[in-house]
C-alpha cells in the first residue's frame, strides 16, 4: 500500500514539472523575441486603431507592410471620412501620400529607426525588451506585457501588449497617459510573418496610381513575386521622375524642390507668414475649405484673429493666437504634386505622421485630406503643438 502511494506521488511530481515546463517565464519570452525580430524579413499586419484624444473616440483602418532592409508601407483609413493615407518609406524617402487628393507630401527622415509607432512590430518588441521593470501576464491564449511607452510625447506613459502565444504576432495594444486613461487602442485582425510584397509595392507612384485605381487596396496575393526574387528588397529600379537628382535636388516631374530652393521653402514653412510655398507649377484655381479651428487651446490662450488669403488663385488660412503661448496656424492646399522639407524630426500624430522642423522658432507641418497644416511657434512645447494638431482632425471648414 505505501509502494503505491509513493508511486502515485512520484506520478503526480512528474506530471507537475512536465506541466511547468509547458509555461514560459517573461525572461524566456522576451528570449523568443529577440530572435523573432533578427530573423524576421517582412510582415503584413491589419486592424483597428481607436484614438481617444477628444471628445469623440477616432477609428482608423490600419494596414501595414514591413520589408528588410527599411521598406514600410501604412495605410490608415479613416473609418467616419473614408479617406486614406499612406505613410511609404524606400530608397528615395518617406511619403505621406492622399491618393484620394492626388497629394503626396515628402522629406527626409530615418523614421522609423529611431522612433516607431504603436502599429509597427518592431517598436513594440523594442518596448518590451528595453523596458527591465516590465510587468508580465501568462493568459489562456496571450502573453501579456505591461511596459513604459516610448513613443517621443509625454503624454503617453505606459502600454500594455498582448502577443499570441503560438507565433508572437500581436493582437492588441493599449497606450495610456499618466491617468491611466486609455489614449490610443490597436486591434489586430490579422498578422502574418514572412508575407511576399510584389517587387513595387513599396514604389510611391505605384501606391498613388493604385490605391486610386483599387479603392486604397493594393493587396498581395499567392500570385505575387517573392521578395526574394526581385533584387534588392524586391524593389523596382527608381522611377527617373521620382528618384533625387544627383545634387539631391527632390523633383516629381511636375515640382521641384531643392538645394538653395529647399532651404527657402523651410524657412516659409518656419514663419507661417513670410515667404512663399515653393510651388512651380501653375495653379489650378482657388479651392476653398473654409476655416478649420482647433477645438483645443493651452490654458490662457485665445484666437487673436483669422485672415483668409487668396493671392494668385492659391487659397489659404492663419489663425493667429496669443496669451500664454503665442503661436500661427496656417492652412492651405498646396499646388504643388510633392512638397520637400529640410531634415526634420518625425512626430506620431496617432492619424499621421507631422514634423518638427527649426530650432528657436520651431514649426510642426502635416497633411491630411489633403490640406497641408502649420504650427509655428517660438515658446509653444511640442506635446501642447501635438495635442492642438489633434483636436483638428475631425474639425470640417467653417
Amino acid at each position: 500500500m505505501r509502494r503505491i502511494s509513493w508511486m502515485l506521488a512520484m506520478v503526480l511530481v512528474l506530471s507537475a514539472l512536465l506541466a511547468a515546463c509547458g509555461k514560459k517565464d517573461a525572461a524566456a519570452v522576451v528570449k523568443d523575441l529577440n530572435e523573432v525580430v533578427g530573423e524576421m524579413e517582412s510582415y503584413q499586419g491589419a486592424g483597428v486603431m481607436t484614438l481617444h484624444t477628444g471628445d469623440t473616440p477616432q477609428q482608423y483602418k490600419v494596414e501595414v507592410w514591413h520589408q528588410k532592409p527599411s521598406y514600410y508601407r501604412i495605410a490608415l483609413t479613416n473609418a467616419k471620412k473614408d479617406v486614406t493615407q499612406i505613410v511609404l518609406r524606400n530608397d528615395e524617402g518617406v511619403f505621406v501620400l492622399t491618393p484620394s487628393q492626388n497629394k503626396s507630401f515628402r522629406f527626409q527622415s530615418n523614421w522609423p529607426d529611431n522612433q516607431g509607432q504603436v502599429y509597427l512590430y518592431e517598436t513594440l518588441i523594442r518596448s518590451i525588451t528595453g523596458d527591465t521593470t516590465r510587468q508580465f501576464a501568462d493568459e489562456k491564449e496571450s502573453y501579456v506585457f505591461d511596459v513604459a511607452a516610448n513613443y517621443n510625447t509625454h503624454a503617453l506613459v505606459r502600454q500594455k501588449i498582448w502577443l499570441n502565444k503560438s507565433d508572437y504576432a500581436p493582437k492588441q495594444v493599449e497606450v495610456s497617459d499618466s491617468n491611466a486613461n486609455v489614449v490610443v487602442d490597436v486591434k489586430f485582425d490579422s498578422f502574418k510573418f514572412g508575407a511576399a510584397f510584389e517587387k513595387d509595392a513599396f514604389d510611391m507612384q505605384r501606391n498613388m496610381t493604385a490605391a486610386t485605381k483599387e479603392g486604397g487596396q493594393t493587396g498581395t496575393d499567392s500570385g505575387v513575386t517573392p521578395a526574394e526574387q526581385t533584387g534588392e528588397g524586391g524593389k523596382e529600379p527608381a522611377n527617373p521622375q521620382t528618384a533625387p537628382e544627383p545634387d539631391g535636388a527632390v523633383t516629381d516631374g511636375q515640382s521641384g524642390v531643392g538645394g538653395d530652393t529647399e532651404q527657402q521653402g523651410t524657412e516659409g514653412a518656419a514663419t507661417g507668414q513670410e515667404g512663399e510655398e515653393p510651388t512651380l507649377a501653375e495653379p489650378e484655381g482657388a479651392d476653398s475649405f473654409g476655416v478649420i479651428q482647433p477645438t483645443y487651446a493651452p490654458e490662457g490662450v485665445q484666437l487673436k484673429d483669422d485672415q483668409i488669403l487668396e493671392e494668385a488663385g492659391d487659397y489659404s488660412v492663419m489663425l493667429r493666437y496669443e496669451g500664454t503661448y503665442n503661436y500661427t496656424i496656417f492652412e492651405a492646399r498646396p499646388q504643388d504634386r510633392a512638397v520637400s522639407l529640410a531634415p526634420s524630426s518625425v512626430v506620431d500624430l496617432g492619424f499621421t505622421l507631422g514634423m518638427i522642423s527649426g530650432d528657436a522658432l520651431k514649426t510642426l507641418t502635416w497633411m491630411t485630406d489633403g490640406i497641408e497644416y502649420r504650427i509655428t511657434s517660438a515658446d509653444l512645447p511640442q506635446n501642447e503643438m501635438v495635442r492642438i494638431a489633434t483636436s483638428m482632425q475631425e474639425e470640417s471648414g467653417k
